[in-house]
Order: structure tokens, then sequence, then C-alpha cells
């Protein structure tokens, strides 16, 4: 395949959790290796997921991880450091694509060609697999994060905004893992 004819799907997880980093994904699928299955990663059951994710990570042409941590995204505001953990993801390919491809309706600059799809991850088999393997990645080290911080349930909602994870807010206090930016997060400070 020439170099001139990559196209990389690029999706985030991690918008709406009280904790946690927010983990973006690219992805340049190979065209003589299709994968079947391939959709939104919170259309998917955990055990597909993680069978895709293995199936992606063999057969893509190259796949990369960006991050943005806690403090960033205190410090810059969500969507902002959701396009910073894109731009890493994107720079981190192996292969630099002339296409990239973003789940949803605004896109960073990536210093090339960039285009924004409305559910993308529905219809772009690319985004799809970043989308998965973003879910996969951040889903598994939350789950190692609820090691580190019993008490919080992280291995259940993931850091989303869930009841039982309020309250044991109220509970047990501030992790170093939480967003001091985001509101529920923010009330329990000014208690």
């Amino acid at each position: 395949m020439k170099q001139n004819n990559l196209t990389a799907g690029v999706d985030e997880v991690g918008r709406g959790p009280l904790a946690g980093a927010v983990v973006a994904a690219a992805v340049i699928l190979d065209p003589t290796k299709p994968i079947d299955g391939l959709t939104d990663s919170k259309k998917l059951t955990e055990k597909k997921r993680e069978y895709l994710y293995e199936q992606i990570i063999e057969r893509s042409l190259s796949w990369s991880l960006g991050r943005a941590e806690v403090d960033e995204i205190d410090r810059i505001n969500i969507l902002q450091a959701s396009f910073v953990a894109m731009q890493r993801a994107v720079a981190g390919l192996e292969s630099r694509p002339n296409l990239v491809l973003v789940d949803g309706n605004k896109c960073p600059d990536f210093g090339i060609s960039a285009k924004a799809i409305v559910k993308g991850d529905l219809t772009e088999p690319a985004i799809s697999a970043a989308s998965i393997i973003a879910k996969v990645t951040r889903d598994r080290e939350m789950i190692q994060l609820d090691k580190e911080y019993p008490g919080y349930g992280f291995a259940k909602h993931k850091g989303y905004p869930t009841q039982f994870h309020r309250d044991a807010l109220l509970k047990l206090g501030l992790t170093p893992i939480h967003r001091k930016s985001y509101a529920p997060v923010q009330k329990l400070l000014d208690l």
C-alpha cells in the first residue's frame, strides 16, 4: 500500500468521568486484513471489545494511544484535553496518514487533512477500531486504579458520576485522580 493512501481513525474515551485520564487512540487499518464486527465500542459487550482489541492490535497497519492526564484536563478543560490526547495518538503512529477521520463534530489540528464525522464510530471502521482500543485501554486502567483507590468502585463505573461514585466521594473524599474542575468534585471541594 502506498504511503499516501493511509487514513487514520481517531476516537477518545473518558470525557464524562469524574476521575482518570482521557484516552485517545489512532488506528490505520490494513485493507488486506479486514476485521469483522467493528462498531462503536459502547455498543459491544466487554468480551467482544476485548476480542476485537486483540484483532485490531494484530491486524492494523499502525495504532497508537494518546492521553491527557487529570491535571491537564483541569488546566485546559476536557475538550482541549481530548484534542491533545488525539494529537498525541496521531503523532505516535508509525506511519504518517494523509487523512485523519475523527469521531465527533470538531477536530484538532493534526498538521494534515482531517475530517470530523458525527457518529463516525458507527460508520467508519478505522474510527470504530480507535474507539475500541481507547475504551479497552481506559477500562483496564480504571480497573487497576480501583485497586489503588478501593471503595470508589472504579472497576465498575470507570469513573463516571454514578450515585455510588458520588456517595463514595462524600464518604471517602477526593483522590489524586479526581478531576477538580468537574462540578460534582468542585462541590465537594467547596464543602
